[in-house]
C-alpha cells in the first residue's frame, strides 16, 4: 500500500472511534437529564396528596358552658311583699316587655301613682330587665359577655342627659358583682330621684331602674330611702334568677372571680348577646322617659 493509503486508512479509523464516544457522551447527557427529573417528579407532592403536605388544622377553642340555660318570669321576680313597698299603687300593674327569645331577654315595668288631691301626689316607677348570654367559641364565655355587658350598663346609667349629684356605689352579696349608680333628674313634673342597680350573677345581668318624685307640691322622696328600696328589690331578683336554674345551674362551682374590666366594659361592649338576646332593645334609663 502506498503512503497514500496508508494517510487514508488512518483517518478513517480515527473517524470511526470518535463515533462511539459521541455517543456515549450524548446517553450519558440523556441518562443524567432523565434521572434529575425523576428525582424531581419524586421529590414533588402528587396532585392528590397536597393535603398531605399542608399542617393539620387545629382543633377548635373551647369555653366554659353557660351556667344559666334560662330566665325567670320578670314579673315574678319580686314578692307583692315588695312591690307594695315600692310601687305601692301599682304593685298589680306588671307589663312584661316584648322579647323574641324569654330565655334570653325579659323585662318588667310597674307604674304608682298616689294622689293626694291638693296635697299633691307621690309617683313611682319600677323597671326589672334580665339579659341572658352564651357562651360562643368566637365571642369567648357567656360569663366574660355578660361583665362586659354589666360595666356597660353602670356606665350608662352615670351618662344620662340632665343627671345631677351622680353616685355610684359597689354593692356586696348580691350576685358575683354589682353596683348601684343614683342621680337627681329635674322635670317639668318635678324633681325625680333615680336609683339604677345592676348585678351579674353568673351569665346573666340584672338591671333593675327605679325612680320616684313628688308631684304638685308633694315632697321629693327621700333618695336613700329609694336605694335601699331598689337593691332589696335587686337582690330578689337575683335569687329568682338563680332558683329557675337550680341551686347552680349546670355550673359545678361558683364563678371565678371576675377579671379587671376590658376596655369593652367601659365603652362599646365588644361582645355582643346571643342573636335571640340582642334583638331587642337595651333596658331604658326610667328617669329619661318617665313622668
Amino acid at each position: 500500500m502506498g503512503a497514500g493509503g496508508a494517510k487514508r486508512l488512518r483517518r478513517a479509523l480515527v473517524c470511526a472511534a470518535a463515533v462511539p464516544a459521541v455517543l456515549i457522551t450524548a446517553a450519558c447527557s440523556s441518562d443524567s437529564g432523565d434521572s434529575k427529573a425523576k428525582s424531581g417528579a419524586e421529590s414533588s407532592p402528587s396532585a392528590g396528596s397536597g393535603g398531605s403536605t399542608q399542617p393539620s388544622a387545629s382543633a377548635s377553642p373551647t369555653v366554659r358552658a353557660a351556667a344559666y340555660q334560662k330566665l325567670p318570669d320578670a314579673c315574678a321576680v319580686l314578692s307583692k311583699g315588695t312591690l307594695s313597698d315600692l310601687v305601692p299603687k301599682g304593685a298589680g300593674s306588671g307589663r312584661k316587655g316584648s322579647s323574641d327569645d324569654p330565655s334570653a331577654r325579659a323585662s318588667c315595668a310597674w307604674n304608682s301613682l298616689d294622689n293626694n288631691g291638693v296635697k299633691g301626689s307621690q309617683f313611682r316607677w319600677l323597671n326589672v330587665s334580665l339579659l341572658r348570654f352564651d357562651s360562643d367559641a368566637t365571642r369567648g364565655s357567656a360569663d366574660d359577655q355578660a361583665h362586659a355587658y354589666y360595666g356597660q350598663q353602670v356606665k350608662d346609667a352615670q351618662s344620662v342627659d340632665g343627671a345631677k349629684n351622680s353616685k355610684v356605689v359597689p354593692l356586696s352579696g348580691t350576685g358575683a358583682e354589682a353596683s348601684a349608680v343614683r342621680y337627681d333628674l329635674k322635670k317639668k313634673e318635678g324633681l325625680f330621684k333615680q336609683q339604677t342597680v345592676v348585678a351579674r350573677v353568673e351569665n346573666v345581668v340584672v338591671t333593675l331602674d327605679y325612680n320616684g318624685a313628688g308631684l304638685a307640691g308633694e315632697k321629693t322622696p327621700d333618695a336613700d330611702d329609694l336605694t335601699k328600696a331598689a337593691e332589696k328589690a335587686l337582690k330578689e331578683a337575683v335569687a329568682a334568677v338563680s332558683s329557675a336554674n337550680g341551686a347552680g345551674g349546670q355550673a359545678t362551682s361558683p364563678s371565678s372571680k371576675p377579671s379587671k374590666p376590658s376596655k369593652s366594659a367601659s365603652g362599646s361592649p365588644s361582645s355582643s348577646p346571643s342573636k335571640s338576646a340582642s334583638a331587642g332593645a337595651s333596658p331604658s334609663r326610667s328617669a329619661a322617659k318617665e313622668s
